[in-house]
Formats: structure tokens, C-alpha cells, sequence
């Protein structure tokens, strides 16, 4: 909320100016007059706090909001990239898109307070993203550009596993695998794929549990997705459109006061929901 800073001017009481004349044989006065104009002091310069925009929301998911930078990070990190021939704008709504239904699989997680994540999936995944940067110095160099450190990134990374580690053993019950399943996949996907190759399919005894563990994946997938829509229509998500028109809200502004550094942000959300 911005404030108008007001100087107020001195309150000056009117000097009172007395005359004091001598003669015989006594001393008389002579009654003062209208004091004269006190000359107004110069009005001290309005201070005006510089307001500095640090970030913007570009959405709220039930009163949370999704910062420009997270999608900077997501990009920067290469946690997204880029399909063949994407535009950019489609390539970013898409980032805002993944973190929305990441923002509203944290709050259903953080309900039941699961936080069951193996430490070696977090450095193989860490591992992961450090593998898209050629040298060391460029991977810090653009976490250092996105505000994290390695521990940051380790959080980061924590908190996206976790929507994976529930989806498995909290959706993975309602995963089921037939052998009518596996024979299909052998017979309709599989082997005509092989033999595309010019390659010999191998016999359905050897391929069985990779198959079900590929169908699994597949129907966990599914699962995740229809999970993701119904948090999705049960939350409150506001989007900010890029396209502002000039007769929507503004979308809320993360700001700083110079020197006020406890000066905290204010942001509304508007009724509606794109």
C-alpha cells in the first residue's frame, strides 16, 4: 500500500516586541503594536519512498502465489524445456501451468504431512538437473541467478519427489496390471515396434515384468492426472493474463520500500477465475 509522505509546517507563536522609554520622573510605557509578519520558513523537501518492484504474481492457487521468478527458476534450471517449434509465451504458460498443479498437489501433501522422500532418489535427481549445464561453474553460476544454493535446490527437488513418492503409495492401490494387459502391450505395441527395427521380438516370458512395470508407470501417469484435475477444480486459482486488458485488476506486485526493509508486500486478489 503506498503512503504520501506530508510535511507539516512549525506552528509560530508571534513574538511580542516591548519598548521600554525613559522620562522624568517616572518611566512610562507605550502600548506594543501588531507584531510584524514572521517570515514563513522554507518548507522541508517531501520524502518520498522509491518503490522498487522485485516480482510479480502471476497467478494465486487458494490465496499462494506463483511468482514470475518461479517460472524463471523452472526455466533456468531446465526443470522444463522447450518443445519443437513452442513459442515463447506457450513455452512459459505451460511452465505456469506445471507449477499450478504442482502448488495444488503441495497443499493436498501438506495435509497429511508426508514427507517421505529416499535420499538417494534426491541426489539422483539433483544429479539429474546438474547434468544439463557443461561445467560446474555455469550450474552455480545459475543457481546463484535464481536465488538458490545447493541446499535450496535440495528442497526444491525434495518437494517434487513428494508429489511422486504419494502419487506411488498412496494412488499406486488403485494400480492394477492384468495378464490380458502385458499380452496386449506384447502383441500390439512391442512387436510391431521390434520388427519396425528390424529386430526379433523376444519371447513374451522374458519382456513380461518389464512390460508390467511400463503399464504400471503408464496407468500411475493417468491416475496422477486425474488426481491433479480434481485438486485443480477444487481449488481457488486465479491466472494472470500476460495480455493485460485495460479494464482488468492488476495482478498484485511484490514490492520493497527503500529503506523500510520491513516493509511488507500487499497483494489482492481479484474476484474471478480464469
Amino acid at each position: 500500500m503506498n503512503t504520501d509522505s506530508r510535511s507539516h509546517w512549525p506552528i509560530l507563536a508571534p513574538a511580542l516586541l516591548v519598548f521600554a522609554l525613559l522620562g522624568p520622573p517616572a518611566m512610562a510605557q507605550k502600548k506594543p503594536g501588531p507584531p510584524p509578519p514572521a517570515a514563513p520558513k522554507p518548507a522541508a523537501p517531501a520524502t518520498t519512498a522509491k518503490t522498487v518492484l522485485q516480482d510479480r504474481a502471476l497467478a494465486v492457487v487458494d490465496e499462494d502465489p506463483i511468482l514470475a521468478s518461479d517460472v524463471e527458476r523452472a526455466i533456468k534450471l531446465g526443470l522444463e524445456q522447450p518443445k519443437p517449434g513452442e513459442a515463447d509465451a506457450q513455452f512459459r504458460r505451460r511452465v505456469l501451468d506445471g507449477l499450478i498443479d504442482q502448488r495444488v498437489q503441495f497443499h493436498e501433501i501438506d495435509r497429511f504431512n508426508f514427507e517421505q522422500v529416499p535420499v538417494e532418489e534426491i541426489q539422483k535427481r539433483v544429479a539429474e538437473i546438474r547434468s544439463h549445464f557443461p561445467d560446474e561453474a555455469s550450474f552455480q553460476k545459475s543457481l546463484k541467478e535464481v536465488g538458490l544454493d545447493l541446499k535450496g535446490l535440495r528442497q526444491l527437488v525434495t518437494r517434487q519427489l513428494l508429489v511422486l513418492t504419494y502419487v506411488d503409495e498412496r494412488l499406486g492401490s488403485r494400480v492394477f496390471v492384468s495378464p490380458d494387459d502385458i499380452n496386449r502391450y506384447y502383441r500390439d505395441v512391442l512387436t510391431p515396434e521390434m520388427r519396425k527395427q528390424g529386430q526379433q521380438p523376444p519371447p513374451p516370458e522374458e519382456v513380461r515384468e518389464e512390460i508390467r512395470e511400463t503399464l504400471k508407470q503408464q496407468k500411475l501417469t493417468q491416475e496422477l492426472a486425474s488426481w491433479t484435475r480434481e485438486l485443480r477444480e477444487k481449488a481457488d486459482v486465479v491466472v494472470y493474463s500476460a495480455n493485460q486488458q485495460p479494464n482488468q485488476p492488476l495482478p498484485p506486485v511484490v514490492k520493497t520500500i527503500q529503506g523500510k526493509p520491513g516493509a511488507k508486500p500487499e497483494a489482492k486478489k481479484p474476484p474471478g477465475t480464469f
